[in-house]
């Protein structure tokens, strides 16, 4: 093979990849993270809210983690670790973290309606960097948030104001830390991934601290296995998706998920947790599908 082919070869190959793993990273963002929002609830009936997402973070970071250093992945620069510390606080800690103690009381549905407003926050912070969505975003993104409203008014809004309260200050540190990160220098790779996760556990487990849980000492079969769920498909492949497509598309793609995943808990919860979807809950998830659909639209043309 020439000089040439192997060059046009290796050039080629990202963009295939790119091809796959952007689907792929949607695909798993969009179903996996929709149907943590039941297993939270499965998992808090045993473990506390703070305490359940420092476990979760923690086991799913030293994991990730060792695997990478033993296939000889480089260790976090010192700047890195700390930006990652700042980034996991507030993804996993003031996002997930919060998420799990409004679960307690706000049901998974109505939580994951109140987590879709997160992609508005972060337009409005990307502003503030002078990457102002494109007005076929902004229709997408207005649609979608048209499309949650629409699918929770067919559920009646029994959750806490407290609950309430937590689940937009989530979405709001959520987008924050999504935005940010962008223009930081963060570990390389799946490390970024590990090293946020490993910070923020620390970060959960001083929050479970001063908020007065403790570890159960006899956990339900079901709370852990949801928990390992958690774990594995929730933190390890899900999460890792999320930083891989918030480093390769336009933001308002790679947060589009928070749109996806409202009917898809509501789907999961239709099928194992023996709840009813009505009309509202039907309109509401074709108008997030199609908010979605100009979302993508929009990309395709920019690229």
């Amino acid at each position: 093979m020439s000089d040439a082919a192997c060059t046009n070869a290796s050039s080629a190959s990202p963009v295939a990849d790119q091809r796959w793993m952007v689907p792929l990273s949607l695909f798993a963002l969009y179903v996996i993270w929709g149907s943590t929002y039941l297993g939270i609830r499965y998992a808090l009936v045993s473990y506390p809210p703070f305490t359940l997402a420092a476990i979760r973070f923690a086991i799913a970071g030293v994991l990730l983690f060792a695997v990478l250093r033993f296939r000889g992945e480089a260790m976090p620069t010192a700047r890195q670790w700390k930006n990652a510390a700042i980034v996991g606080t507030l993804l996993l800690a003031g996002g997930n973290g919060l998420v799990c103690f409004a679960e307690q009381s706000v049901g998974s549905g109505i939580a994951a309606v109140a987590v879709a407003s997160m992609p508005l926050f972060a337009a409005v912070f990307s502003g503030i960097y002078g990457e102002w969505p494109s007005r076929g975003e902004t229709a997408g993104l207005l649609l979608g948030f048209l499309g949650v409203i629409v699918l929770n008014l067919g559920a009646g809004l029994a959750g806490s104001p407290l609950g309430a309260i937590a689940l937009i200050v989530a979405a709001m540190s959520w987008a924050f830390g999504s935005v940010w990160s962008k223009r930081q220098d963060m570990p390389k790779g799946p490390m970024n991934t590990a090293a946020q996760m490993l910070c923020a556990s620390v970060s959960l487990a001083i929050i479970a601290f001063l908020h007065g849980e403790r570890v159960p000492a006899h956990p339900e079969a079901g709370a852990t296995a949801a928990l390992a769920y958690l774990v594995v498909f929730g933190s390890i492949i899900a999460f890792s998706a999320y930083l891989y497509v918030l480093k390769t598309v336009r933001p308002a793609l790679a947060t589009s998920y928070a749109y996806v995943n409202p009917p898809v808990a509501v789907l999961f919860g239709v099928a194992l947790a023996g709840e009813h979807v009505g009309g509202f809950d039907l309109a509401g998830m074709a108008i997030i599908l199609i908010g979605v659909g100009i979302i993508t639209m929009m990309r395709v043309r920019k690229t």
